[in-house]
């Protein structure tokens, strides 16, 4: 049976609404910041993570619904050219703005939900398209594809639906939508998708799950977690070892989809004893975390990228250059403390495994081995 996730007021998948002349609501504003960065406090330690936040929605309109509510077919076919109104679907549209500036799950959350409303029967999402109402971080998804639980006395094709077979008896819902429970999700994707998608969605979930409110990782519920996991994969007869490996690589300490993505690179070079969320001893004190301890060459790494730089909700009434020096002074003080090199990186350096080597080398970092 259903269980209903409560949400935020204001964070509702909304419903399909009419747009008048001109087409141009105004910019949703995400809520969280990109997948690539977190707000932190002077020790480097996460305090918020907004990727993991309900996530903005973009709002999607039926072609019916827009007629109705006064614009003419002329209209309509002007703000798609203009790039004002983006068909989604047939007979579906979102503001062309909120899907260009949306995140990947905010798109995909966008198609899930119109994929129902030119559905009669109730649809039941699963796999990436579940871990976006998940609210969960999403690497590199289908651009146009929604992926839906079927029973097998359902076939056929619909275009952009992928149907999955599977058990529907039981599922989470919000606003209106049907899916598949957390570990449901965790599990089908780790079956299906590429061991860094994988990755980056359990890795969410064991975070989600598994940080209590004093900021301590239980490691023995997260076991727990992964062994639920597996219990589901066993269901199936298909993907049973690649899920093992990413169940088995999952680590919720990883606070960013960019870490998780870092940690399987890191694993592809050869490092093996990878630390996470290290402590450094700081001055009165205190501690400053880094996100890799790379013991085996006695070096540290941290995934980094320029939102936290420019976003006034991780200022603090700062500037910019303030936040860089206090950047500067935090990692002067653990190599200095430490005698450790520490090398930094962002997402252009981890599409593959040769392109972060190639960053790690220019800090004097070589894979173990080499």
């Amino acid at each position: 049976m259903g269980r209903e996730i409560p949400r935020p007021k204001g964070n509702a998948v909304p419903q399909s609404r009419g747009v008048r002349a001109g087409f141009r609501t105004p910019p949703q504003k995400p809520t969280r910041c990109s997948c690539s960065e977190r707000a932190g406090d002077e020790s480097g330690r996460s305090t918020a993570v907004f990727e993991d936040d309900p996530m903005p929605r973009i709002h999607v309109h039926r072609y019916k619904d827009l007629i109705a509510s006064g614009a003419s077919k002329r209209s309509l076919a002007q703000a798609v050219a203009d790039s004002a109104l983006v068909r989604i679907r047939y007979g579906v549209y979102a503001d062309g703005d909120a899907m260009r500036a949306g995140f990947p799950a905010d798109r995909v959350v966008a198609r899930a939900t119109a994929a129902q409303l030119v559905t009669a029967d109730p649809l039941v999402f699963s796999h990436e398209t579940a871990a976006a109402l998940h609210g969960l971080p999403l690497y590199r998804p289908s651009p146009d594809r929604v992926h839906v639980i079927a029973r097998p006395e359902r076939p056929g094709a619909v275009a952009g639906l992928v149907r999955h077979r599977g058990d529907i008896e039981e599922f989470d819902a919000t606003d209106g939508l049907r899916f598949t429970s957390l570990l449901q999700t965790v599990a089908d994707v780790a079956r299906t998708a590429s061991f860094e998608q994988g990755v980056v969605i359990a890795d969410a979930a064991l975070r989600r799950l598994c940080w209590d409110e004093g900021g301590s990782y239980r490691a023995d519920d997260a076991q727990a977690v992964r062994e639920q996991v597996l219990d589901i994969v066993r269901r199936s007869a298909h993907g049973q070892n690649r899920a093992r490996r990413v169940v088995s690589f999952a680590d919720g300490r990883a606070q960013l989809p960019g870490e998780s993505v870092s940690r399987v690179r890191l694993h592809q070079l050869g490092f093996r004893a990878v630390g996470l969320q290290h402590a450094v001893p700081a001055p009165g004190g205190s501690s400053y975390f880094v996100d890799f301890a790379l013991d085996e060459v006695n070096a540290f790494g941290e995934f980094d990228g320029a939102i936290k730089y420019v976003d006034g909700r991780m200022l603090d009434d700062r500037t910019s250059s303030e936040v860089l020096d206090r950047e500067k002074q935090r990692e002067d003080w653990i190599r200095g403390t430490t005698q450790r090199r520490m090398a930094r990186w962002g997402w252009p350096h981890i599409g593959t495994a040769d392109q972060l080597g190639a960053r790690l080398r220019t800090f004097g970092i070589v894979p173990p081995g080499l």
